[in-house]
């Protein structure tokens, strides 16, 4: 009996004090732990980036859309809207840019992206196909010239102010007009304030033709109508410069006919 207890003393001195299976599963945990180690940080990098971001890109890449007959080359940066920076056919696309820079979104100058203190600093597009063939201007004087009242008043900035009748579906809104340079009509629809500080970042509201049939509604503060001119030239020309006529959709060809008659 004692030499069997002596033998079985001596067989556990021998047996190691750590099994090779616990240093596995000990192993394998750490390993697993520094991988989710490793994720964590990984994506809580990624998403306190989007995070600060706060919906917008800093990217400058070139994102192509075709919306109906035009072809649009947009810097990614300038597109309002996420699910919309991505090449391909659209029916519209949405943008923003600085006022008077013209330029998209920056880190450097987010605070006059996400400031509603510095709202007056954008100007906001919305791009589709044409709808209607008059633009704004084109629409005073058939459309808009028998929902005014008679009187008009001088407005801000050199515009002739005029205002909407009661019901007309216009309540609240005057229409802004004015003569370019080259004689054609400029006309704008405004939200105006009672006061400058209680203007909106986009109380101001105008359309006009781009490209082979794109309408671009662009919206700016009111407290930027003093710049009405130089913005409706720059809005024309930046989309304008950014826009071709699209690839033209091939037809099927029917196939010939292998009946006869008889």
């Amino acid at each position: 009996m004692r030499g069997d207890a002596n033998r079985l003393d001596a067989e556990d001195e021998r047996l190691p004090l750590i099994s090779t299976r616990f240093l596995m599963i000990a192993t394998f945990s750490i390993l697993m732990l520094a991988a989710a180690s490793v994720a964590i940080s990984w994506y809580g990098q990624s998403y306190g980036e989007r995070l600060s971001l706060a919906g917008h890109s800093e990217s400058t890449d070139i994102v192509e859309i075709t919306i109906g007959r035009d072809r649009l080359k947009l810097p990614e940066n300038t597109i309002r809207f996420e699910q919309q920076r991505q090449s391909g056919v659209a029916e519209r696309v949405d943008l923003y840019l600085l006022w008077p820079e013209m330029t998209g979104y920056s880190v450097a100058q987010r605070r006059r992206f996400d400031d509603l203190l510095l709202s007056q600093s954008l100007i906001f597009l919305q791009i589709s196909q044409s709808t209607m063939s008059r633009d704004m201007s084109g629409r005073v004087d058939p459309i808009y010239q028998h929902l005014l009242q008679p009187d008009e008043a001088p407005g801000p900035a050199g515009l002739t102010l005029h205002t909407f009748r009661d019901g007309t579906g216009y309540d609240g809104e005057r229409l802004l007009t004015a003569k370019l340079p080259d004689g054609s009509s400029y006309a704008i629809r405004c939200m105006l304030p009672a006061a400058a500080d209680k203007a909106s970042s986009s109380d101001c509201q105008r359309d006009i033709h781009v490209g082979e049939d794109l309408t671009v509604l662009y919206r700016f503060s009111s407290q930027l109508l003093n710049d009405w001119q130089a913005i409706d030239a720059a809005v024309h020309d930046y989309v304008s410069s950014r826009a071709s006529p699209a690839a033209p959709t091939l037809k099927k060809q029917p196939k010939a006919s292998t009946e006869h008659s008889s």
